[in-house]
């Protein structure tokens, strides 16, 4: 008998901001699953990497405790408890691979409506509520600034009117909700995204190449989120303008036209996005035909 290959473990958030657009990620990077409705495993099909769906302040101590070869968690999770395990243990306690391009939020700091507080450095002596008590330790240190950290779970903006807090620090998105608590926004004291973890723990090579290949297909659908393809029918001598017009391209790929010795085709790839500006940029500069396709996969 054969040893059955060993199983690559990913540790996602269950329900949230990050879960459908992680699911999505690795299905991108060609991963087909089987999972029950109510299932908190992903069995790969063609692949040895299984998908454990768990709660996201879970995730950064399965990858520290090598429970997980993998997690996907928001950099706000990640930081709060890369900060609680230093103080436990002065070893980083995960490898951060790579930011991925979704769940964009920010921490920050928020006043009420009609209150004295308008900054940092105003919070001397007071009462600050948050779910990111060692972010907000770590960062209140660093300004030199005293005040006392009040650990609040869930619905933190209401700390203020509930006599609890005299600010709070907490993520933000639209900023809406802020506004409805009759809160001002303050200082930013972390940009969030999604951040893709490995465990320090060294893995056994049959597990590193596999590991090796998502990361590279990560690497893959990361690069063609916003790229594009674009053709499109130029004069020779425009091509330097041309080239400096497409965002993120590398040299682009000049063909000639049949019967044309004054104009060429050119094909390029943005990896940046392309706007309506843009396109109407490169018609001044003489294109005509330009033609932007999306790109469903690419491999550096």
């Amino acid at each position: 008998m054969t040893d059955k290959p060993a199983r690559i473990k990913v540790a996602i958030q269950k329900s949230g901001r990050l879960t459908e657009q992680s699911l999505d990620l690795l299905q991108r990077c060609g991963l087909k699953y089987t999972k029950g409705p109510d299932q908190l495993i992903a069995f790969g099909e063609n692949m040895p990497v299984d998908v454990l769906l768990v709660r996201d302040d879970d995730i950064p101590g399965l990858v520290r405790d090598d429970v997980c070869d993998l997690g996907i968690a928001g950099l706000n999770i990640v930081e709060e408890k890369r900060l609680h395990f230093l103080q436990q243990e002065p070893i980083e306690p995960f490898r951060i691979l790579r930011s991925l391009d979704y769940g964009h939020c920010r921490l920050a700091f928020a006043y009420p409506d009609g209150s004295p507080l308008r900054n940092v450095a105003s919070l001397e002596g007071r009462r600050i509520a948050t779910s990111y008590p060692s972010i907000v330790r770590d960062y209140l240190r660093r300004q030199n600034v005293t005040a006392t950290v009040v650990e609040f779970s869930g619905a933190v903006e209401i700390a203020p009117s509930l006599g609890r807090a005299d600010a709070i620090c907490d993520l933000v998105s639209t900023g809406a909700t802020l506004i409805a608590n009759k809160l001002r926004e303050g200082e930013t004291i972390l940009e969030s995204h999604a951040v893709l973890l490995q465990t320090p723990v060294q893995v056994p090579p049959e597990k590193a190449e596999w590991i090796g290949k998502l990361l590279q297909r990560v690497e893959g659908v990361m690069q063609v989120r916003e790229s594009k393809y674009i053709m499109m029918h130029a004069p020779k001598a425009a091509l330097a303008q041309i080239a400096a017009l497409l965002p993120g391209s590398e040299a682009p790929t000049v063909l000639p036209l049949d019967g044309r010795d004054d104009r060429v085709a050119v094909h390029v790839v943005c990896r940046e996005n392309v706007f309506w500006e843009t396109l109407e940029s490169l018609k001044a500069a003489g294109a005509t035909s330009v033609l932007v396709m999306p790109v469903e996969k690419m491999l550096a």
